[in-house]
Parts: structure tokens; C-alpha cells; sequence
């Protein structure tokens, strides 16, 4: 593709309007469109760590996902049932994806990474019925199936295990004959149990037009077609999959580049973006981080035209090597689990290097006081999406069972984030904070994420976490983690080097007068960093 698919940003917003079907079905609305029109026509390309190549077409996707429709329903799933899938990036995560869609049961998501309890919780609070997993976590399902007595339905994506139906079983004895179901546009669809930093995960229902609001995502951020072969590189139990792994992607028809892999690997990665042609990349934060740590020179980017990053704010010193290396400047977009994307760096716009960007056609987001007021630019406030009279796409129905959580994100007209920004004089939005995250220091308000900034620029410096400590003098002052790079050693003199590196970069008084260096800082299952956990740490807390 020569050209983006947004030209001009002003007139993209002026003329956007949202589709708002009253009946809405991904898998027929979407994954049947494409197989209907070139049955031949590439979905996905996965490769694992052994070097196994297989592919799916749109058609084959469409297919099976059928036949799992008519397994489930005899097995006695029905439409509106919680259907757990705890999976990693196997094949059969986008087939079982798409027929609880199709089937009009409300798909759930989970890492591979929970734990038994964790599963246990989950499907008791959702009630679910059905759980499909493969062979290495349904030991973890096993140990709790018991204490789950809505639980009724259990599915094996590998080999064989009493009183588990065996999916490639499935995919040999039904047929692929399924009627479609009249889903409408407000039927719940999805539920994602958030990650989030305090508290038992909340459940987030997303009805079946949050897939409309991917079509941003997909058409203006991620900018495919359907010539594209694009790689987000994220773990398939948490909503970045949904954006860039699923909706936004195949809105698109673009095919997905799927690397199933124990585990993330910079130098297997480039060697990977070298060896087959990734047209464009999704990454969290952390993963570029990585990558920039390695010999970039060493690599072919050649057919690499367009790179994202979301899940935090991503620092200017990492994007900068990553353009020196491949001339492609790295996209921050900005959103949430309980939404789609609000805003970002698009590709016809002027990048910022550490903002945001500008907000998502079809969404008016603003930052607001406490009492809902828009505030003028470079004053800092709350992140805050319009949503009366009418809702964007993408916005989610509710806390499940959670009324007073969901009302709390609400202020008259608004949806609250929960973010901190300001917006500076041209429109561009720069994240400060999540709204718990804030330090304050002798009267001064500060940003964890400005401190972590100036400490990622220090090339011993390989990531950081900044949270406030108690001070008898400044009741709270800036304590850094600092996870160092490799061929760096702990040493009071590089303490010191980093705190008057900050002092250099920022303000004097944001810098650390605390450091402690750690070999791993604590992380949700979505990779975004657990600042509560090491905040509660210096407080006394845990």
C-alpha cells in the first residue's frame, strides 16, 4: 500500500459516522464475507518455535468454526452461555473465537498463565458452562471442576481425557451446516476479566458491536488492507488480542502472522521479522524495549512498513533507535479493555514522540475536571470519553454484577478512564498518569511515567517503575525500581549517576531520592507493570 488509508485527520473526524446495525454478527457479518468472496483467501500464517508453518483461510475458519457450533449445542451450550477459552496462540484459539461468536454465546478469554484459583473464580463468577482449554491447563481445571457447579461442558483442543470432548474430533464428525444466528447489535458478546491493579479482576461485557468499533482500530491505526500480513505480538487472554489479533485485522481482511511460542524471545523475534514478510507489527512497550536491546543493524526490515505500540505510554528514546534502525517511527495508540481505541499517533499525522496522538475518529474524548467540565489545554485532568446522547463502538455495557463500579465510571455525559492527561495546544493528548499513580511531593504533582522516561534515555537503564515513598519532610517522594541492562552491575555510584541523570533530563524535583535496583519488576498478566504492588511495598502494606 503506497498510500494510508487516513489522508487528512480533520476530515476523516468531520465526515466519520458510525455504522449502528440493529442486528450484528462478527462471524457472518465479517469472516463469512471474505470466505464467500475468494474461498482461498489467507487468514492467518502461524508458525511455532520449531519452525511448523501452517496456514488457515478465511474459508477453513468459517468452516470449522461451524462444526464447533454444532458440537457445542448437542453438548448443551446455548446462546448467552459463558464459554471460558484458555488457550495460547494455537490455531484453534481463532476457530473456538469465532464460533461463540457465531453461536451467540459470550466468549471469555484467559491467559495461560492463570492459576487454578484463578480459573475457579472466573468461572464462578461468570457462571460459566463450558471451558475449552488444551492438555497442560486442564489439570489446573481439573483440581477445581468440582467447586463449579455451572460447569457442565468441558472441551480438550489435544489429545484425549474422560469426560472432555476431543475438538479434532469435533472437526471430523459434524458437518459444517450451522444456521445463523440473529444476533443483535446490543447482545452481550464478550467478557474480559480486567487486569487490573486492585482487587479481584472486574468482568467487562462487550456487546457484538464492539467488533464496529475495531474498524478504527484496524482501518486508521493499524492502516491494513487486505494485502497486509500483520503481527501483534500479544498474549490471547487479554483485550489487546481482540483489538489487533482479531477484530481489527480481519475487519480488514488482512492476514494474521501467528507465532506460537513458549515465550518471548527479541533476538527469535527479529529473526522471525527478517525470515518472513511482515508487512506490519504490534507491540506492547515492553517488547520494543527489548528489541531495541539487541543489534538492530544485524537485520532485514525490508517489508516492515508500519509499527504500533500500546498497553502504556511508550518513551521517545525507544522509538527514535527503533526509526534509526528501520526508518519506521513506532505508533502509541491509547485505549483500554473497556473500549476500543481513542486515540493515536495515526499515520498521516505528525507524531509527537511520547503523546498519545490525537483522538479516534468517532470518539470525542477531552480531559475534564472533577466536576465534568472540559479544561483548557496543558492543564492536567481526567481522560474522559462522551457518551450521551449517544455511545461511540467499542464501549463496554457494564461491570458484570457490578452496578456501583460501573456507575463510578461515570460523570454526566462522560466515561471516565481513569487515566490522567493533559492536551497540549495543538490537540495532542500526553498521558500523565493513571489517576492512584500520582506522587505528590512537597506539593509538587508528579507523573510516574516522566521519571521513568528520563530513566529509560540512561542506556543502563533496561526498565523502570516509579511509584511515591513515604518522607517525614515531603510526605511522599519519588522512589524508582530500576531493572538494569545487561553488562551493568548494581553499584551506588551508578545510583547516584542515574538520580543526577534524571535531574539533567527533567525537573530537579521529580528525581528519584530513592532508587532500588531489582532483577524483575512485578507485571499483570497483560505485561502492563504493577506499580500498586511495589507502591504498597514502600507504604508498609503488604
Amino acid at each position: 500500500m503506497s498510500e494510508h488509508n487516513m489522508i487528512n485527520y480533520e476530515e476523516t473526524c468531520a465526515s466519520f459516522e458510525w455504522e449502528r446495525p440493529e442486528n450484528y454478527n462478527f462471524a457472518q457479518d465479517v469472516i463469512d464475507h471474505w470466505a464467500n468472496r475468494d474461498p482461498k483467501k489467507q487468514a492467518l500464517f502461524w508458525v511455532d518455535d520449531a519452525g511448523n508453518e501452517e496456514t488457515r483461510t478465511f474459508q477453513e475458519i468459517s468452516s470449522n468454526s461451524k462444526k464447533l457450533c454444532n458440537a457445542l449445542f448437542k453438548a448443551g451450550v446455548q446462546r448467552g452461555d459463558t464459554i471460558i477459552l484458555i488457550l495460547g496462540r494455537e490455531i484453534s484459539w481463532w476457530e473456538i473465537f469465532t464460533s461463540a461468536l457465531r453461536m451467540g454465546s459470550i466468549i471469555s478469554p484467559g491467559t495461560t498463565q492463570l492459576s487454578s484459583k484463578d480459573i475457579e473464580y472466573r468461572i464462578q463468577a461468570a457462571a460459566a458452562t463450558c471451558i475449552i482449554t488444551n492438555s497442560a491447563n486442564s489439570e489446573k481445571v481439573e483440581k477445581i471442576a468440582l467447586n463449579c457447579p455451572s460447569l457442565t461442558t468441558k472441551l480438550l483442543t489435544d489429545g484425549e481425557k474422560e469426560g472432555w470432548i476431543n475438538y479434532q474430533k469435533v472437526l471430523v464428525q459434524f458437518d459444517d451446516n450451522f444456521p445463523a444466528v440473529n444476533t443483535s447489535a446490543n447482545d452481550e458478546a464478550m467478557c474480559y476479566f480486567t487486569s487490573g491493579t486492585t482487587g479481584y479482576p472486574k468482568m467487562t461485557i462487550h456487546t457484538h458491536s464492539y467488533a464496529i468499533g475495531h474498524k478504527p482500530t484496524g482501518q486508521y491505526w493499524l492502516d491494513l488492507d487486505e494485502n497486509d500480513l500483520h503481527w501483534n505480538i500479544s498474549d490471547t487472554g487479554w483485550a489487546k488480542a481482540a483489538w489487533s489479533s482479531y477484530f481489527g485485522p480481519w475487519i480488514c481482511g488482512a492476514s494474521l502472522f501467528i507465532h506460537h511460542s513458549s515465550g518471548f524471545n527479541a533476538g527469535q523475534t527479529l529473526q522471525l521479522l527478517e525470515k518472513y514478510p511482515v508487512t506490519t507489527m504490534c507491540g506492547a512497550p515492553t517488547i520494543y524495549r527489548m528489541l531495541v536491546l539487541e543489534d538492530l543493524s544485524k537485520y532485514d526490515f525490508s517489508t516492515l512498513r508500519h509499527c504500533v505500540g500500546a498497553g502504556e505510554p511508550l518513551n521517545p528514546e525507544i522509538i527514535e533507535i527503533w526509526r534509526k534502525a528501520t526508518s519506521i517511527t513506532i505508533r502509541d495508540g491509547y485505549g483500554q479493555t473497556e473500549t476500543a481505541i481513542l486515540c493515536g499517533n495515526f499515520p498521516c499525522i505528525e507524531p509527537r514522540f511520547g503523546s498519545m496522538g490525537k483522538p479516534t475518529p468517532g470518539i470525542k474524548l477531552a480531559v475534564i475536571d472533577y466536576d465534568g467540565n472540559e479544561l483548557a489545554a496543558n492543564i492536567e485532568g481526567d481522560i474522559a470519553v462522551k457518551v450521551d446522547p449517544e455511545k461511540p463502538q467499542g464501549m463496554f455495557k457494564e461491570y458484570k454484577n457490578d452496578p456501583e463500579r460501573t456507575s463510578d465510571t461515570r460523570q454526566g455525559p462522560w466515561y471516565i478512564t481513569g487515566d490522567r492527561a493533559y492536551v497540549d495546544d495543538d490537540g495532542y493528548f500526553w498521558f500523565v498518569s493513571r489517576s492512584d499513580d500520582v506522587i505528590l511531593s512537597a506539593g509538587y504533582r508528579i507523573g510516574p511515567f516522566e521519571v521513568e522516561s528520563a530513566l529509560i534515555e540512561h542506556p543502563a537503564v533496561a526498565e523502570s517503575a516509579v511509584v511515591s515513598s513515604p518522607d517525614e519532610t515531603r510526605g511522599e517522594v519519588v522512589k524508582a525500581f530500576v531493572v538494569l541492562a545487561p553488562d551493568y552491575d548494581v553499584s551506588d555510584t551508578l545510583a547516584k549517576e542515574l538520580q543526577d541523570h534524571v535531574k539533567n533530563i527533567t525537573a530537579p524535583y521529580k528525581y528519584p531520592r530513592k532508587l532500588e535496583f531489582i532483577e524483575t519488576l512485578p507485571k499483570t498478566v497483560s505485561g502492563k507493570i504493577r506499580r500498586i504492588e511495589l507502591r504498597e511495598r514502600e507504604w508498609g502494606k503488604t
